[in-house]
């Protein structure tokens, strides 16, 4: 077989009524692969894919004339095996749609802004840049069964507020530890940018954020210094992320140095990325929440809740996108999703939240004098 020069991306999409929840996006190929893989002959990846086996098998074929690589294991009397090749092409996919799937979820949420505006006039648009958060996933779901559509745009938490700041969106969310000290890298980071009297803070969880591992922890690491002593190999997430925050703090708070750390400027720009970066042997341990690791199958050493909460400017607070928002979030029905995701808890969700008690840097006077 010749050479293949490497693959040529085209991105296309469809509407649909409903949302998948497999992979970001779709491939004709990694399907297929997909399908042989879990069923473990030809004939079984046609009945799950509903198509014939003549067609499976051509299209198998097909692919393996077009990557010039074989795919496929073709030993008479034995169960269909992927070749190496393939089962890399699969762990390849996998990696690239764990690292892109914020981009991915934004662009989809652009595109379903735009259609949904076409297609119903009864639709409100509430745009929300914020940091990347599995229950923001489910809560876009669940938000556009009642005609409110969230336009996300994911960044990190700091990027999230100086876009609230300057007019790029109406509500922005962050995350921080629960109980950020009066003088902590927390608030050095979050005080310049939030403002009692212009900002309005509401409710919205709690998550479980510890380290990932590989599984059955063979490293046997329980804290972060653990990681400098055993010369673990870290995955970082990037500066202006509420993780990268929270984590200088622990460091400074263990006496660690960044550069005691392995793999410190080794970034990844989601935990869904930093689980996947642990589970296919790039590093050995992360930092995230615990879904990340729960979705990718590998193991949780918990450190600390941190509250995940959403801001809006003062001016904002009552318009009826918002409005419509906080109602959805003090829902029984919403909460219980919450508590369905794993290490979450609902945190005032939809309340008005007093902004020293969640940010307590800030002391206000009462009218009897006490702060």
């Amino acid at each position: 077989m010749s050479a293949w020069l490497g693959p040529k991306v085209e991105l296309s999409y469809q509407l649909s009524g409903h949302r998948e929840r497999a992979a970001k996006l779709r491939n004709p190929l990694i399907d297929l692969l997909q399908a042989v893989r879990s069923e473990g002959s030809i004939s079984g990846a046609a009945r799950q894919m509903n198509l014939s086996y003549r067609h499976v098998w051509g299209q198998l074929k097909h692919w393996e004339l077009t990557v010039g690589q074989p795919l496929i294991l073709w030993d008479r009397g034995l169960a269909a095996r992927l070749t190496a090749f393939a089962d890399k092409l699969l762990w390849a996919e996998r990696l690239a749609q764990a690292r892109l799937a914020p981009q991915i979820d934004a662009l989809r949420a652009e595109l379903e802004r735009a259609m949904a505006t076409v297609f119903d006039d009864r639709t409100q648009v509430l745009s929300l840049h914020a940091s990347h958060d599995d229950a923001l996933a489910h809560l876009q779901d669940t938000a556009a069964t009642s005609a409110l559509h969230l336009d996300i745009q994911f960044s990190g938490s700091v990027d999230a507020i100086r876009a609230l700041n300057e007019g790029r969106c109406m509500l922005a969310g962050f995350h921080t530890r629960q109980n950020p000290a009066a003088r902590s890298h927390t608030a050095r980071t979050y005080k310049p940018l939030l403002k009692p009297g212009r900002h309005k803070l509401i409710g919205f969880a709690l998550r479980s954020v510890g380290l990932v591992l590989a599984p059955g922890n063979p490293l046997d690491i329980c804290s972060l210094k653990d990681l400098a002593e055993r010369r673990a190999r870290f995955v970082n997430r990037p500066q202006g992320t509420g993780t990268r925050v929270l984590l200088e703090e622990l460091l400074s708070e263990a006496g660690l140095r960044a550069e005691q750390i392995e793999g410190y400027t080794n970034t990844q720009p989601s935990h869904a990325a930093v689980a996947q970066a642990v589970a296919s042997g790039q590093a050995d341990v992360g930092l995230a929440a615990a879904s990340a690791a729960r979705a990718a199958g590998l193991g949780f050493m918990p450190l600390l809740q941190e509250r995940y909460q959403l801001v809006c400017l003062k001016s904002a607070l009552d318009t009826p996108a918002v409005l419509a928002l906080r109602q959805l979030l003090a829902t029984p029905a919403w909460q219980q999703t919450l508590l369905r995701l794993p290490g979450y808890a609902a945190d005032g969700c939809g309340e008005v939240k007093p902004m020293n008690r969640c940010l307590p840097w800030w002391a206000f006077k009462t009218a009897t004098g006490q702060t």
